[in-house]
């Protein structure tokens, strides 16, 4: 199975830039979907967004939507997560994972292969 590494977590201030990464393993990784998701403890794992790999269409929770951009680079198999303007509300865990068809893509059920996460803490 492909893995998907990520990096880029940390503790921002709030209002900061925060950018992801999230690599496949694998050079021929041609997936349906890509997406980025976010949990705290006690909590289920929520959307944050979405593309569909092949032509850039993008979803996005809509409280993040102004503010955090999704990307892929095709040639790097890396997707990307930028965050700005966060607020203490986007601390958690980030994972990206590897989905199917893209009207599912908002949903943890439409994604078969997870990263390891990574944590994000925003200081006020």
């Amino acid at each position: 199975q492909v893995q998907l590494v990520e990096s880029g977590g940390g503790v921002v201030q709030a209002g900061a830039t925060l950018r992801f990464s999230c690599t496949a393993s694998d050079s021929t990784f041609d997936p349906e979907s890509m997406g980025w998701f976010r949990q705290v403890p006690g909590k289920e794992r929520e959307f944050v967004a979405s593309i569909k790999y092949s032509n850039g269409f993008t979803s996005y929770l809509d409280s993040v939507e102004d503010r955090f951009t999704i990307s892929r680079d095709n040639v790097k198999k890396t997707t990307f997560l930028q965050m700005t303007s966060h607020r203490p509300g986007d601390t958690g865990v980030y994972y990206c994972a590897q989905g199917g068809p893209f009207c599912y893509s908002r949903s943890t059920s439409g994604y078969y292969n997870w990263g390891q996460g990574t944590q994000v803490t925003v200081s006020s």
